[in-house]
């Protein structure tokens, strides 16, 4: 029996067939899903879009690209210090999905904001030739053949920012060389940790690579210092003891549900990472003296009756969580119940409140660090949670006192990578100011 071995131009066929499906099943997709159906409408006319803004520009370029938000908050830092310190150049921020896009069209940091064509060649050629970028930022995940191979061509530097690699990804296998070409086309990576860098080197990348950290910790440290209070939120709370449930899913919110409602005298506020209508109604459902913020946000201002005996808060609106775990006594991070893991758990240390997650959380380099520092309580069940919470639940406790401590020391010990990065920018004139 002879075996089919993939080699480079195998690969680079099922690629483009990918490329070449994927908008076509979005399309599909998008007659009974919301965020397929604004993947495919927010990139009808993009080019034309595109040619409009950059119509008359004669600034020079800065393109920074993500795939969705949790990225853009992780590149966001970079992108407001080049904006700083390159006053005259144009910030283009493009992003691959709509929880990104929709969510930061109106970000005001950025001169233009778009959805990434697909990555095709003659896309990529035509994205080229309107935009015609200086510098070229993706930030963690992003890998495009195309794109990638236009900034090569046109010898534009691309840099990778807060990589993560892992040794079981395509880059690192014998089959992995069209992978790898994909890579030779990035001119410096700076990626998070030393497991990176030596997974980069034992491939052949050994001057281009930098162990930066992670942009995050600067971001949540910018969003901890510049703290706007939320009313509404201040007067749900009212001194109460409080759980803030992040980013939760099914799994996370039917795990945490017995324990809030056997427990009517502390508040809780719920931020369900989808705000679809059937996700909000199940939350709902799950937490009997429950109401959406919209709802009681409404009825605080128009002075109209609120249930004596409301207990949660269902967030049906996006962007707010970073501050909601201000208002917290414990913070569970959701996500760790189901199978991709846990969210982003620096937005709820930075503000020194012990965080607890699911089990699942082993391929996140920053949670199992904390998990080790005793900032953040990983359980496994229901039971488990309740145990937890009943011990952190006094805030003057050793064991309150010293989760908290470690998970704010830890969050500010790691920060820094922003001023690498643009440290390498500055010497190797990478932008002219």
């Amino acid at each position: 029996m002879r075996y089919f071995v993939p080699r480079n131009r195998h690969l680079k066929i099922f690629y483009e067939i990918f490329i070449f499906l994927y908008p076509k099943a979005a399309w599909l997709l998008g007659c009974y899903n919301e965020k397929a159906r604004q993947w495919v409408n927010g990139r009808k006319n993009v080019f034309a879009t595109l040619a409009k803004a950059f119509e008359n520009n004669d600034a020079p370029v800065i393109w920074m690209h993500c795939a969705s938000l949790g990225e853009f908050e992780q590149g966001r830092p970079i992108l407001e210090a080049l904006k700083e310190t390159y006053p005259k150049h144009k910030i283009l921020l493009s992003f691959f999905s709509p929880s990104g896009y929709e969510v930061r069209k109106n970000y005001t940091g950025a001169d233009y904001i778009t959805y990434l064509p697909i990555d095709s060649a003659r896309n990529a050629k035509r994205f080229f030739k309107i935009v015609n970028p200086t510098l070229i930022l993706f930030v963690k995940y992003e890998f495009w053949y195309h794109y990638s191979a236009q900034a090569a061509k046109r010898n534009i530097p691309l840099v990778l920012v807060s990589g993560i690699f892992r040794e079981g990804q395509s880059f690192f296998k014998w089959y992995g060389k069209f992978y790898r070409s994909i890579l030779k086309n990035f001119s410096y990576f700076f990626v998070q940790d030393n497991v990176s860098a030596k997974l980069l080197n034992g491939i052949g990348f050994l001057d281009t690579v930098a162990v930066s950290g992670d942009t995050r910790f600067d971001r949540v440290l910018a969003i901890a210092n510049q703290f706007e209070p939320i009313s509404i939120v201040e007067k749900f709370c009212d001194n109460h003891t409080t759980i803030v449930a992040g980013s939760t899913w099914t799994e996370d919110d039917e795990e945490l549900d017995h324990f809030i409602n056997s427990n009517p005298s502390i508040k809780c506020i719920v931020a369900p990472h989808d705000i679809n209508e059937d996700r909000l109604k199940e939350c709902l459902h799950l937490y009997h003296r429950s109401m959406l913020f919209s709802d009681y946000e409404n009825a605080i201002n128009n002075q109209l009756t609120i249930p004596e005996n409301l207990q949660v808060l269902i967030v049906n609106n996006m962007g707010m969580l970073t501050r909601l775990y201000h208002y917290a006594t414990i913070c569970l991070v959701g996500g760790g119940f189901g199978g991709d893991g846990v969210h982003n758990v620096l937005e709820a240390a930075v503000y020194g409140k012990p965080v607890v997650i699911g089990p699942v959380f082993e391929k996140y380099i920053e949670v199992v660090a904390l998990v080790e520092n005793g900032g953040c309580i990983s359980v496994e069940d229901a039971l488990e949670m309740e145990q937890v919470f009943n011990s952190l639940l006094d805030k003057n406790d050793p064991l309150y006192l010293e989760a908290a401590t470690a998970a704010k020391s830890f969050v500010y010990n790691h920060a820094g990578a922003t001023k690498i990065i643009m440290q390498h920018i500055q010497e190797n004139r990478l932008l002219i100011n």
